[in-house]
């Protein structure tokens, strides 16, 4: 049976070394003790943080998914409506409701009628409807 060294001396059996000078914390009896640090309040800050970030990141997304299904039903409502000419881009045109409850779009502005007002939009470059006002 081999001689076990004292808990004082750090010897690597394996390698049958004294290893002390190697290791990256201090091995003396003399040296401070090595303790956990209370991280409970650092993680708590954090998690704040984190949640506070997420939280807006969620937001913004909503909102962006909002505003494009926002867009989403525009364009469904205005591409489903009739109309008797090719909308150009850029220019503005006026979506009216008739008497049997369809939709229909043109180019008269609703001061210079009396149809069933629904919404003014522009399409753009990319053939999708903007709603400029109600």
């Amino acid at each position: 049976m081999k001689k076990k060294k004292p808990d004082n001396v750090v010897f690597d059996e394996e390698s049958e070394k004294y290893t002390a000078s190697l290791k990256p914390y201090a091995t003396d009896l003399a040296a401070p003790a090595i303790t956990t640090s209370d991280t409970a309040a650092w993680k708590n800050r954090n998690i704040n943080a984190v949640n506070k970030h997420i939280s807006a990141k969620y937001l913004e997304l909503k909102a962006e998914y909002d505003a494009m299904i926002d867009q989403f039903e525009y364009n469904n409502l205005v591409y489903s409506a009739k109309f008797n000419f090719e909308p150009l881009v850029g220019y503005t045109y006026f979506l009216y409701r008739n008497k049997n409850e369809e939709a229909f779009l043109s180019v008269i502005a609703p001061h210079e009628c009396n149809f069933d007002y629904l919404g003014t939009f522009r399409l753009n470059a990319d053939k999708m409807w903007e709603r400029i006002t109600k």
